[in-house]
């Protein structure tokens, strides 16, 4: 079954909005794996709006499932990595004020930085995955980098759901057939939710982990959060 890593960014969102502790990103962590989530996915970005630096070095003592970090990889993000070691660094290419992923690495363009920035985090025992779109060439230019495994960005398939379903996951299941072949392992993530997840998990082969956040943070705000932990993995049995 494909695992479940629950990004606790809009946690700590929510905590920075009115200063102190409140709700505790900690206790919420510990809560998350508890109520079955197979992964914690962070993404500290230089402003700190949400993930701080200093909440990365405090969730590895204490997340007992596997831990994701994401961001680009900047020194300083390099830096934090090669401290913390999760068991899986994220690379995206997001610039320092962009508002959320919204785009993969163009690979060939950046072969070089990111083959050195794969190498490094490697040579310390961490997995390492490259963000991706679905361009078939770049999966291949991918596996070049010696990176262990992509991720694909999902958010032209959730915006491509509700008119035609079949159509809108068809580039992610070629993708993911691609990065089968050269020898990537697979995850996927942003705008996933309860509302296309399920069709995207029984039709994309291959696929070892989604990180999901925002979809889920706000399922939670009526559901609860360990009723919607609970339906999203309900979602990944297939």
């Amino acid at each position: 079954m494909t695992r479940l890593s629950v990004n606790i960014n809009k946690i700590a969102t929510l905590r920075n909005s009115r200063g102190g502790n409140n709700p505790d990103l900690l206790k919420v962590c510990k809560d998350v794996e508890r109520w079955g989530a197979e992964g914690i996915t962070v993404h500290p970005r230089p402003d700190e709006r949400h993930i701080r630096y200093r909440d990365v070095y405090d969730l590895k003592k204490i997340v007992t499932e596997e831990f994701n970090i994401e961001g680009y990889p900047s020194p300083e993000f390099v830096r934090l990595v090669s401290e913390v070691r999760p068991a899986q660094v994220t690379l995206v290419p997001d610039p320092p004020g962009a508002l959320t992923s919204n785009a993969g690495w163009r690979v060939a363009e950046n072969m070089e930085f990111l083959k050195e920035v794969v190498a490094h985090f490697k040579s310390l025992g961490i997995r390492t995955s490259i963000f991706v779109d679905t361009d078939l060439d770049n999966i291949r230019e991918a596996a070049k980098t010696g990176t262990d495994r992509v991720e694909l960005y999902t958010e032209p398939y959730a915006a491509g759901y509700a008119k035609d379903r079949d159509a809108a996951v068809q580039p992610f299941v070629e993708a993911a057939k691609v990065a089968h072949e050269v020898g990537l392992e697979l995850n996927a993530g942003h705008d996933l939710s309860l509302e296309n997840l399920r069709f995207f998990a029984q039709k994309v082969p291959h696929l070892v982990e989604v990180s999901i956040g925002h979809a889920l943070i706000c399922d939670a705000l009526y559901l609860g959060l360990e009723k919607s932990i609970a339906s999203y993995l309900e979602c990944l049995k297939v």
